[in-house]
C-alpha cells in the first residue's frame, strides 16, 4: 500500500523558545518518515528520519525566519520501497525586538519636556513603558511613544522618574519580549527669594 503522513500544524516562537516536539504519524505502523528543512538557521539540521525533538529556535537577526519542513512517507515490504506523498509544514522564528537608548531629561518645573519617540531594530515592535514617579507630570504608564508634557515639581528638591520600556513583535499569534532599557526625567524646583523688608532713613 502507499504510506501516508497526517498534517502536521505549522509552528510559530520567539527566537530562543523550544520548538513542540513533531511526532508523524500515518496510515501504515510500519511507516518511516524523511524530512528535509529548507532553512537550518532555525537550529534544526537540514534532513533527518523519524520524529523531530523538541529544540531551541534561533533568530539572530532583525526579520522573521521561516524553515519549510517536507516530510516522505516510506513503506518497505518484501524487499520494495514505496514511498508516500510528501507533506510540508513550517516553523518561522521571530526575532527578538530591541529599544534604542534614550537620553535622560533634566528641565525646569513648569517646563516642556522633549518628546520621546522609541525606535528599535525589529520593525514593526510595539513600546510599552512605566514611570516610577507620577509627581514629575508624567503618568504611571502607557503604550507607544511619549507626547511633551509640562513638568511638575511644587516641593524645594530636584524630582526624577524612571522610565523603564519594554519591546514587544507580535507575528503569528506569537508575542515576543525584549530587554527593557531605563532612562530619567528628573525637574528642578522652581526658586523662590524671601521678602526684604523696605527701609526708611535720614540722610
Amino acid at each position: 500500500p502507499s504510506p501516508t503522513v497526517s498534517a502536521v500544524t505549522n509552528q510559530t516562537l520567539c527566537a530562543g523558545s523550544s520548538t513542540a516536539a513533531i511526532n508523524f504519524s500515518g496510515n501504515l505502523a510500519s511507516t518511516v518518515y524523511n524530512w528535509t528543512n529548507s532553512n537550518t538557521s532555525i537550529g534544526l539540521p537540514a534532513s533527518g528520519t523519524g520524529n523531530i525533538a523538541s529544540f531551541t529556535a534561533i533568530n539572530g537577526g532583525t526579520t522573521v525566519v521561516v524553515a519549510t519542513i517536507t516530510v516522505t512517507p516510506v513503506f518497505t515490504n518484501a524487499g520494495v520501497t514505496c514511498p508516500g506523498i510528501p507533506r510540508n509544514f513550517t516553523i518561522t522564528v521571530n526575532p527578538i525586538p530591541t529599544v534604542n537608548a534614550v537620553n535622560n531629561q533634566t528641565v525646569c518645573a513648569g517646563a516642556m519636556t522633549t518628546a520621546i519617540t522609541f525606535t528599535g531594530a525589529v520593525a514593526g515592535s510595539s513600546y510599552s513603558w512605566i514611570n516610577s514617579n507620577t509627581a514629575i507630570g508624567l503618568g504611571a504608564g502607557g503604550t507607544g511613544n511619549i507626547a511633551a508634557f509640562t513638568a511638575v515639581n511644587g516641593g524645594t528638591t530636584p524630582i526624577t522618574g524612571t522610565i523603564t520600556v519594554t519591546p514587544t513583535y507580535t507575528n503569528g499569534g506569537a508575542t515576543c519580549s525584549g530587554t527593557p532599557i531605563n532612562f530619567t526625567i528628573t525637574v528642578n524646583p522652581s526658586p523662590t527669594v524671601s521678602a526684604v523688608t523696605n527701609q526708611t532713613l535720614c540722610a
